[in-house]
């Protein structure tokens, strides 16, 4: 009996992590967007980073190379070569402080003059976007500043007009008109929508381009509307997955850390566990099957 009563114990101790790790999925899943809550914008304002992002959008303006100053530092921080028309660089993180943006033809020398240049100043957990705009007789740097956050349940979005074939396009999204008659060269504010997936319809003089885009709750997206060569084409820019993301790029330039990790899986604890209580089974029916000890 006392035998008995020994085995038994040793079953209890061993299931009793089992019962505790039996909490429900759907408390799991709480637990996981609960740490979550911790948004990476705010992790970056509380680290003193700030993101940026470089583009080129000014359709008859060659290939440049584009450099990201320190302010009064000469050593470029960022450089980008070749950058051509249509291109965006996924954003990168630095610090806070003065910026300066700076654009040279592609290939010319570091230190000669830049054609263009445009400062920026990068506040915590913000993020920036500096595209070259417009004609090439008119190019300009513009800072456009994104939003990374979104009503609860909705999405963002705002259209850069960047085709110089057309002067000026309409812009929707299913039932949605999200710009009328959007003049070259300018960017509407961001629009909050409801999301879906849906045809996003571009129109200018009898021509469209469209294009199926999905919106998730808690997306920022900018639409680029540019010349391709076969007419109107949308590039569809990521700015922020969710809050809870860093701005899109921010992983593949070393802020993965500070996403939010998904809880580890219990299976390797469970599968140790149910070893351990099979042990304690079959010894204590080997043990149960030993003769008593002689005096």
């Amino acid at each position: 009996m006392r035998f008995t009563r020994f085995v038994r114990r040793i079953i209890l101790l061993a299931a009793l992590p089992l019962l505790l790790l039996a909490i429900p999925a759907a408390a799991l899943a709480n637990a996981a967007s609960a740490s979550a809550a911790t948004t990476s914008t705010t992790a970056a304002a509380a680290a003193g980073t700030g993101w940026i992002r470089l583009a080129h959008f000014s359709p008859n303006t060659p290939a440049v190379d584009v450099y990201l100053y320190s302010f009064g530092d000469t050593s470029a921080q960022i450089v980008l070569h070749h950058v051509s028309y249509g291109d965006a660089s996924p954003y990168e993180g630095v610090p806070t402080g003065d910026y300066t943006v700076a654009m040279r033809a592609a290939g010319a020398s570091a230190t000669s003059s830049p054609v263009l240049s445009a400062s920026v100043d990068v506040v915590a957990g913000r993020a920036y976007t500096v595209a070259g705009l417009g004609p090439e007789s008119g190019l300009r740097l513009q800072v456009l500043d994104d939003d990374l956050t979104t009503p609860p349940g909705k999405a963002l979005v705002r259209v850069i007009q960047a085709s110089l074939k057309q002067s000026a396009v309409s812009v929707s999204w299913g039932a949605t008109m999200l710009q009328s008659k959007l003049a070259f060269g300018a960017t509407t504010s961001y629009q909050t929508v409801s999301p879906g997936t849906s045809t996003l319809t571009v129109s200018a003089n009898g021509q469209d381009a469209h294009l199926s885009i999905s919106l998730a709750a808690g997306s920022v997206h900018t639409l680029v509307v540019l010349d391709g060569a076969k007419g109107l084409q949308v590039d569809n820019l990521l700015d922020a997955a969710g809050s809870a993301v860093d701005p899109a790029g921010g992983a593949a330039t070393g802020f993965g850390g500070m996403a939010p990790r998904a809880p580890s899986s219990p299976l390797p604890w469970l599968a140790v566990i149910g070893a351990g209580l099979l042990l304690a089974v079959v010894g204590g029916r080997r043990l149960r099957r030993l003769p008593a000890a002689r005096s």
